[in-house]
């Protein structure tokens, strides 16, 4: 390359000095010729050498792809779902000169010292994707902590300085808990079917019958190998933010940051986003490779004052100072352009781990055929 262009300069100086000297035209002519046929060739030499490294060598790459891969996205993406989980609680509220500890709470206590009653709920939302499909019988994967919810829930009293106390406020116990895979049949409910908290990952699924047989679209990519990512790799991954499922892209970081080779993306996480599917392309497309899911994007608390809790939301007139009860509520900010990936190895180990408890319950994972 830098042969070629000592031979430009030379080929400029010539043409310059022997425009200067009124060569024939016919010469001036050949020599343009010859500096667009080198310029031409150099360009090319160029684009070649950087798809050669892109295509050759099987490791993941590390640019934007240079060839469509959206037919195979399509596909992909028709085997991702959305998640919802809901857990409602029946919650008892005890008043502040009662003194009770959570030790001292039973069936008694709450009947007769409670002073109210209540009912809540808490949602979650996230992604999954579809890594089993037989007969109507469905499984997805995705993040335990979509689905996980507390059995019980407590709260205490603080003191005049705002320290927490040891005396219960309030407690509340879950009732009923349901989780949703938006546009599955039947209701679109589905079940745990084995989840791993400190892993952070968890099987979903449901027995819709025989005639659902070919109604999942099955996630039908190699599982590939996280251990080795390198610096700048380029992903895909996919989640539903806002509730609309979304295709983004991003570079690893990080690669291999644990004994499990999990690594950080630099994409633009939302809620909704966990244990959305994370894509590798070794040697160009369309060699997709599912090299992880989506975990964890690092956020803030802060608690903040706002007024009392109305139906319409438009009562307050902002032209009109308020004067009611001002209330204290924790609002949690993601911390956008990072988030943690829980690699394939992970999953994988955890799929053998627990082999014969999925095969028990009707999944039989492609990976234990090797």
């Amino acid at each position: 390359m830098w042969e070629r262009e000592k031979k430009i300069i030379v080929i400029n100086k010539i043409y310059k000095i022997r425009s200067e000297s009124m060569v024939p035209s016919s010469y001036v002519k050949i020599t343009v010729v010859l500096f667009v046929i080198i310029n031409l060739s150099c360009s090319s030499g160029n684009y070649k050498a950087v798809t050669a490294d892109s295509t050759y060598g099987n490791k993941y790459d590390s640019e934007f792809p240079y060839r469509d891969g959206s037919t195979q996205l399509e596909e992909i993406s028709e085997t991702i779902y959305r998640i919802n989980s809901l857990a409602y609680y029946h919650a008892y509220i005890f008043a502040d000169d009662r003194k009770i500890k959570l030790r001292d709470i039973d069936d008694e206590v709450i009947k007769r010292l409670s002073i109210k009653n209540t009912y809540m709920d808490k949602t979650s939302s996230g992604t999954g994707a579809v890594i089993y499909s037989s007969g109507g019988t469905v499984g997805l994967l995705t993040c335990a902590h979509v689905i996980d919810f507390p059995d019980t829930i407590v709260s205490y009293f603080s003191d005049a300085k705002g320290v927490y106390t040891d005396e219960v406020q309030s407690i509340a116990f879950k009732t009923k808990q349901v989780i949703y895979a938006a546009g599955f049949p039947e209701g679109s409910e589905v079940n745990e079917i084995l989840s791993d908290k400190s892993l952070d990952i968890a099987v979903l699924g449901n027995k819709f019958g025989p005639r659902y047989d070919k109604y999942f679209h099955l996630f039908n990519y190699p599982f590939g190998n996280a251990g080795e990512l390198s610096w700048g790799n380029f992903v895909y991954f996919f989640g539903f933010p806002l509730n609309y499922k979304m295709l983004s892209k991003a570079l690893v970081s990080s690669p291999n940051y644990d004994k499990s080779d999990s690594f950080f993306i630099d994409g633009v996480i939302n809620r909704g986003c966990s244990g959305g599917i994370v894509l590798a392309i070794r040697d160009g497309v369309p060699h997709f490779e599912l090299v992880g899911i989506i975990d964890w994007v690092p956020e803030e608390s802060e608690n903040i004052l706002q007024p009392a809790p109305v139906e319409d939301p438009y009562k307050y007139n902002p032209l009109v100072p308020y004067r009611g009860d001002n209330y204290v509520k924790e609002e949690k900010f993601l911390k956008y352009g990072m988030a943690k990936v829980i690699s394939i190895e992970s999953i994988m180990d955890f799929l053998k781990k627990n082999k014969k408890y999925f095969i028990d319950k009707g999944y039989y994972f492609n990976i234990y055929n090797e």
